[in-house]
């Protein structure tokens, strides 16, 4: 995979990352939602809260980069690639909303890791 287009995958990781922390934000922000007439209850605030709008602006983001990425990069390589995501969001959430990380989810964790590490060296071009 060329330098770019691991840029480009990377970026598509790292806008999904934010959007999932910043949508936790957001849900965190109206507390549990247990019931259909909760989330009814609370989908004017979810609605304006910056979180959920930052998160919905950052998946729309990247989209459009996910779709340059794959013109570019095979599916094959790159879904995979998305994984990376797990672990910049298992850190940031123990580090922003104070979540604990077992060692058993480390070790699985690790696991992912060592597969995309293995799918990313396996080559291929387009």
């Amino acid at each position: 995979m060329k330098f770019t287009d691991f840029l480009l995958v990377l970026a598509g990781v790292l806008l999904n990352a934010a959007a999932q922390l910043m949508l936790k934000a957001g849900a965190s922000a109206v507390g549990a939602i247990s019931s259909w007439a909760a989330l009814r209850t609370a989908a004017p605030s979810l609605a304006l809260h910056p979180g959920v709008v930052g998160g919905l602006s950052c998946y729309v983001i990247s989209v459009v980069v996910w779709i340059v990425a794959l013109s570019r990069v095979e599916v094959s390589i790159a879904y995979p690639m998305l994984s990376v995501g797990y672990v910049i969001n298992a850190l940031l959430a123990m580090w922003l909303f104070g979540e604990a990380v077992s060692v058993q989810r480390w070790i699985g964790i690790a696991v992912i890791l060592v597969g995309v590490t293995l799918v990313a060296r396996s080559g291929g071009s387009t």
